[in-house]
């Protein structure tokens, strides 16, 4: 969740008054970086993936699943194996870092990947790899998954081992304790932070599915809405896990390109991977985790967001911290001012600022609406920082801006490039359908820049696409605006858009647009590949054209119908513990490739 800090933070009465410092330091570091990098060139294609894993114990006799709270213990024993190997000049296959949740584990290959096609192959050993290096370090009633939430967390009863008292001192939450977060201080500050800031605990309003039988939830408090599933910690946002890719552009205008262009494919591929229909136990009218993290992080306060009049705040923001991207970047033939219309809030004096430095208006209007925001971690003794060498008061901000996309400069004085991190999808049951995913998102920006692809809609519309992308069974019963016309076009050529299928954006419409699949088996004949590499990647794109087909199901719909096919289910949206016993297990199962699922694969 961003940048990880040492040193003892600040509580939030303290650290705001460090908040205008901090940010005047952060475009000073900004614009150290970008004057000494905006003129590279020909840094060649780098990326790669990053899963978020959560710990499970099983406790068979009982039928009970639950979270494991030891992942900071297995994550120093792999820390450990990593500095050791390191040090005998071993080769290295992944590495390892805290997350949120102290039932989670993030894994990313150690080094990135190359910018040849063969290398796409490495990214399913790696991911198996992972879990198998994690696995050494694991007790015999323990397990390891990929999927973005644990669906009974926050239930009543057991669903972590050890169980410990709710309403802590941190979290003060009615459904967790605060033992479930990380212990690691800058997950404790960035949670005291957000929620005093905020001037009260975040609410999470999730709507129940109704089946036959289902509740009238009861109003747990005043924050929680009629027929929603209420949460009332970060820790429900935060503790999910996700699936992510970094790219390296070749220069900082292919980074805001692909920024630009990823933006607008980010609710459609929120929408194809969706995981996430089950929260505190009870089904969802959702499939997706996203907005359990846009509320959950939402720092703003009544003022800020338009709820009283301006008084002590300097502005009204009409996003969260956790969202779609505020503004296009790129200075690109392709784009028009008018996409750029939602007329989101930024500091005008950050803005005049860059301006003056030699920062175009595209990207100054970025960084100052990033820069409205208020660090949340603040440590005294790091205060000053040499602005040349260091980035960290610049990555306090940039990293608490959780959007879809995230522009990335490279850090001070590093080869490095400028990059691009790629950051809605949800983390998938296998490593085949993780690995697909990452190759898919991998060659989309290979044909972006190949092709010079033209994605643009207004920023309107791709807001209204990350609502739809929500919603249950998105893939297979909504629509979402489109470009009709993605092959640039410099000429004054129909510049239109239209609603369409998941299925037709992905397969075409059998008419005048083309899908994007097609035009990467396209590519994938264009260029010097080889047999293995063909056949594999062939594997990948196929099953992707079947997902967004409806030809096989998401993993939600999966899930989903999981529950509602369980002898024990009632239909009553309640996932009861041996339900989600049941679940778990197959889940495991499907992972370890011991069942067959063809519905799913």
């Amino acid at each position: 969740m961003g940048l990880i800090t040492e040193g003892k933070p600040l509580p939030w009465e303290q650290a705001k008054k460090y908040a205008d410092h901090i940010r005047d330091h952060g475009i000073n570091q900004f614009l150290s970086i970008y004057n000494k990098t905006k003129d590279r060139e020909k840094d060649c294609l780098l990326w790669g993936d990053e899963i978020e894993y959560m710990i499970i114990t099983y406790d068979d006799e009982a039928k009970n699943v639950k979270l494991s709270l030891r992942a900071l213990d297995i994550l120093n024993e792999l820390q450990k194996e990593e500095e050791e190997a390191s040090r005998k000049g071993e080769e290295i296959d992944a590495s390892w870092q805290p997350e949120f949740a102290a039932y989670m584990i993030e894994g990313i290959p150690s080094n990135p990947y190359g910018n040849t096609l063969k290398s796409l192959l490495r990214v399913e050993q790696n991911m198996k790899l992972r879990k198998k290096i994690v696995s050494k370090h694991l007790c015999p009633n323990e397990s390891i998954i990929s999927i973005p939430n644990f669906p009974r967390l926050g239930c009543p009863g057991q669903f972590l081992v050890p169980q410990h008292e709710l309403f802590g001192p941190k979290l003060k939450s009615l459904f967790l304790p605060d033992e479930a977060m990380n212990p690691h201080i800058k997950f404790g500050a960035m949670n005291d932070a957000i929620k005093d800031r905020r001037g009260s605990k975040v609410a999470v309003n999730i709507p129940i599915f109704h089946d036959k039988k289902s509740p009238n939830l009861f109003l747990e408090c005043e924050d929680a809405l009629p027929d929603h599933i209420y949460m009332d910690s970060l820790a429900f946002g935060a503790g999910c896990c996700c699936l992510q890719t970094t790219i390296q552009a070749c220069n900082i205008g292919e980074a805001r390109k692909l920024y630009d262009q990823l933006a607008v494919l980010s609710p459609i591929m929120m929408a194809l991977t969706a995981a996430t229909p089950i929260w505190r136990g009870y089904l969802s009218d959702m499939d997706s985790r996203w907005l359990a993290l846009v509320e959950s992080t939402d720092d703003r306060t009544k003022e800020e967001r338009g709820l009283e009049p301006l008084k002590n705040d300097r502005f009204v923001i009409n996003k969260p911290r956790f969202d779609s991207i505020a503004y296009y970047i790129a200075d690109d033939k392709t784009f028009k001012t008018e996409y750029n219309d939602q007329n989101t809030v930024y500091d005008q004096n950050i803005y005049k600022r860059l301006i003056d430095n030699g920062v175009d208006e595209l990207l100054a209007r970025h960084m100052s609406y990033l820069f409205i925001r208020d660090p949340l971690f603040v440590v005294e003794d790091s205060l000053d920082q040499d602005d040349e060498s260091s980035s960290d008061h610049f990555e306090n901000i940039q990293t608490t801006n959780w959007q879809t996309v995230r522009f990335k400069p490279p850090p001070p004085n590093s080869d490095i490039g400028w990059r691009v991190e790629f950051r809605c999808m949800e983390a998938q049951i296998t490593d085949f359908e993780n690995a697909a995913f990452v190759a898919f998102i991998i060659l989309l920006t290979r044909i972006i820049v190949s092709y010079d692809l033209n994605f643009y809609i207004p920023i309107s519309k791709v807001d209204e696409n990350m609502i739809t992308a929500y919603k249950r069974d998105a893939l297979n019963t909504e629509k979402f605006w489109f470009r009709k016309n993605i092959f640039a076009n410099y000429d004054g050529a129909e510049d239109k858009f239209e609603q369409m299928t998941i299925n037709e954006i992905i397969n075409g419409d059998g008419k005048e647009f083309p899908g994007l699949i097609v035009i990467m088996f396209h590519y994938l004949e264009s260029i010097s590949i080889d047999i293995e590499t063909r056949y594999h990647l062939g594997n990948y794109l196929e099953f992707i054209c079947m997902r967004a087909s409806g030809k096989i199901q998401t993993t939600a719909t999966w899930i989903r119908n999981f529950v509602r096919s369980h002898p024990n289910y009632n239909h009553d949206s309640m996932v009861s513990q041996e339900i989600n016993y049941d679940l778990i297990k197959m889940l495991e199962k499907i992972q370890k490739g011991e069942v067959k699922v063809p519905e799913l694969l």
